[in-house]
């Protein structure tokens, strides 16, 4: 991951504000987390990087998608095809079905719609999981605003979330006694 942390250095993502501080914290934190609740090593490295391309919530990109080989070639193609399922997805038509075998994801880049298999659509809702969870448990006024929006949706995806993410939802959005 050091190639990885070099690149997130050189793309400035210890400079840009992200709640709970910089963008660079946020990263790391969520690396941290998957690995603490036992993720593989490229859900880990997709963690680090997920912010590369930019998400539908967060549109700051700090590489240009012509640039994927480069961030492939720093965590291994696994991780950074996750990094590019995760930044591509359009929340909008892609977060209800995820659980559904049939359920469509929409890639935002390419308007892409497919049906992703069940890792692939696990991965997706642990690194959501952990980019939402680190989000509010920093930022008190962030859980307060989407905090109960968050539990809807994490109770939805519950069988896509492995029992400690679902544990650290629970703990985190004030919900430890369901």
């Amino acid at each position: 991951m050091a190639m990885a942390m070099a690149m997130l250095q050189a793309a400035g993502a210890a400079e840009i504000e992200h709640p709970g501080g910089t963008l660079l914290a946020h990263l790391q934190r969520v690396s941290a987390l998957l690995s603490a609740w036992g993720a593989r090593p490229a859900l880990v490295s997709a963690g680090l990087c997920h912010a590369f391309y930019g998400t539908d919530g967060f549109p700051v990109a700090l590489l240009d998608l012509g640039r994927r080989a480069e961030l492939a070639e720093a965590i291994g193609t696994e991780a950074e095809a996750l990094v590019y399922f995760y930044a591509s997805c359009d929340r909008k038509s892609s977060y209800r079905g995820l659980t559904d075998d049939t359920g469509l994801f929409t890639d935002r880049f390419t308007g892409t719609r497919t049906h992703p298999g069940l890792e692939a659509r696990r991965d997706f809702a642990e690194l959501t999981a952990a980019n939402e969870l680190d989000i509010a448990a920093i930022s008190p006024q962030m859980r307060a605003r989407h905090g109960a929006d968050l539990l809807a949706l994490f109770t939805r995806w519950r069988p896509l979330l492995s029992e400690p993410a679902w544990t650290h939802c629970r703990s985190v959005l004030g919900q430890a006694d369901h």
